[in-house]
């Protein structure tokens, strides 16, 4: 006897009958046929994918978009597509899941590019009505192979095709795939792999593990340096993050009144970044009083007060996920303290520091260097480092480090389509390398006295500051992307007295 298998539960009513699907299949006006023009990136894609085609030549290469992911039960989270695909082919914000790029190596050299994807599907299929995660009738109209294919100045063919793809020469060619951006497609690659023979041994399997690696590696190292284009995108990530904080600041005394004021930042801030661009590029931190000396404090659970700081850490995400990455720390009541002035200062003047490191020719460790020196000396000259411990001391990677107490985090880190960007580049090209025209990175010192904190001073308890601006690397020097955003105490109090109609 046959075992039952468990039944699968399904709330959906679906008419199946042939009356009504040819009645749905009908009565629809023509699609259009007009094809959108090459978008402006797809002139920047090409010279990016030689980039990684000239890294691996003769080899094909896998770069999934990565497939819906599941919030709760049929209902997905929004779509974001792995960086990488993002990177290569210029289809941001919620495009394309399932979608696979696909470099083709040529016998002359070189990569044909070719996208995998689930095209829009006819009206006279079942996905156009009765598919709610793909179908048209739930999720809106999806591309055509030949509009896509206009877009982005590449060929594409169904997502069907790919197995045979892939499957093609294997075994006489190399192959590698992204393997963290979609399960389903590395299985896939594994089982071309295997059934060619390629991974049979585990010393096989470990050097394919490491072969897919070191395109994941490339593929993240490569944007280091952006081009014109990807620095327009980010100029464009922090003039819609300066209108958020414009907003976040004139929403300040509502936000005070209606309690959880936290969120109610939040939600300004996030209310402008869906509206400029894709969203917010990571949760937003927005932490007051106590709050801000937790430094991923993402719950934004906290009121507003008066005579306490805001600390707002968020930026903007475009379209084509881009993102900036700014903090501000904001006396909520307009106005600082004369302590709380104290230590805002000091971070002010460690980023100063820290920005003027951003230079090509420095190093990138050079930026953290210079900011937590300022960081280090006025920790000391408070009395706060253990007796006996002077500066130098303090600043010895090996013997010291008793300032990382009040400034725990790095100074900086890479930006772009992700807010921690190039994140699997090798050390030697991310922590000990030069400083190069088109890098862009954060500089955002901070100190953090937390309420329990028995060392610092009474009245420095509970209060945290971070100050954290956006640096573009010039070929002389550098461009502050974030500038229009006031960070200097006074200018910060100006700012938000103009914008709250706070007179003298």
């Amino acid at each position: 006897m046959s075992e039952k298998q468990p039944t699968k539960p399904d709330h959906r009513s679906r008419p199946t009958n042939e009356e009504f699907r040819a009645f749905i299949a009908s009565g629809w006006a023509p699609r259009g046929d007009d094809l959108p023009q090459e978008a402006e990136v797809a002139r920047w894609t090409p010279a990016r994918r030689d980039v990684v085609s000239q890294a691996f030549p003769g080899e094909r290469l896998v770069v999934p978009a990565g497939g819906l992911k599941v919030r709760s039960n049929d209902c997905d989270y929004v779509f974001r597509p792995h960086t990488a695909f993002a990177h290569l082919t210029g289809l941001g914000a919620d495009r394309e899941p399932d979608a696979v790029l696909v470099l083709d190596p040529r016998e002359d050299g070189g990569h044909d590019p070719v996208l995998y994807f689930r095209p829009l599907a006819s009206r006279d299929s079942d996905e156009f009505f009765a598919d709610s995660r793909y179908g048209e009738f739930w999720v809106g109209s999806r591309p055509t192979l030949e509009s896509m294919s206009a877009e982005l100045g590449i060929e594409t063919r169904h997502i069907d095709q790919l197995g045979d793809a892939l499957a093609k020469d294997a075994g006489q060619i190399g192959l590698r795939v992204i393997a963290d951006a979609d399960a389903d497609v590395a299985a896939l690659v594994e089982r071309v792999r295997s059934e060619a023979g390629l991974t049979t041994t585990e010393e096989q399997q470990v050097a394919a593990a490491e072969a897919d690696a070191e395109l994941a590696r490339t593929c993240s190292t490569m944007r280091l340096i952006k081009d014109d284009w990807e620095k327009d995108q980010m100029r464009l990530a922090c003039e819609g993050t300066a209108r958020a904080f414009d907003a976040v600041v004139a929403d300040l005394p509502e936000a005070k009144k209606r309690g959880r004021g936290e969120r109610w930042v939040e939600g300004v801030f996030g209310l402008h970044a869906r509206h400029h661009g894709n969203g917010v590029g990571y949760d937003s931190i927005c932490a007051a009083g106590d709050h801000a000396n937790t430094l991923h404090w993402i719950r934004n659970t906290g009121d507003l007060r008066d005579g306490d700081l805001l600390l707002l850490d968020a930026g903007i995400e475009v379209d084509s996920l881009f993102t900036a990455d700014v903090t501000r720390t904001l006396p909520i009541s307009g106005t600082f303290t004369d302590v709380q002035r104290r230590i805002y200062d000091v971070v002010y003047e460690a980023q100063q520091a820290g920005i003027a490191a951003c230079r090509p020719g420095n190093h990138f460790r050079d930026v953290h260097a210079a900011a937590i020196r300022v960081i280090a000396e006025h920790l000391h000259s408070w009395g706060l480092l253990p007796d006996g411990v002077d500066v130098e001391t303090t600043l010895d990677p090996e013997k010291g480090q008793y300032h990382r107490r009040w400034m725990v985090h790095g100074t900086s880190h890479h930006l772009g389509m992700d807010v921690h960007d190039c994140a699997q580049a090798l050390r030697e090209d991310y922590m000990d390398a030069e400083l190069r025209p088109g890098m862009v990175l954060t500089v955002e010192p901070g100190l953090y006295f937390k309420a329990d904190d028995v060392i610092a001073p009474e009245e420095f308890r509970g209060i945290g500051v971070r100050i954290e601006d956006d640096i573009l690397i010039t070929e002389d020097g550098c461009e502050n992307l974030s500038a229009m955003i006031p960070s200097r105490s006074d200018e910060v109090e100006a700012w938000m007295a103009r914008i709250l109609g706070i007179s003298d």
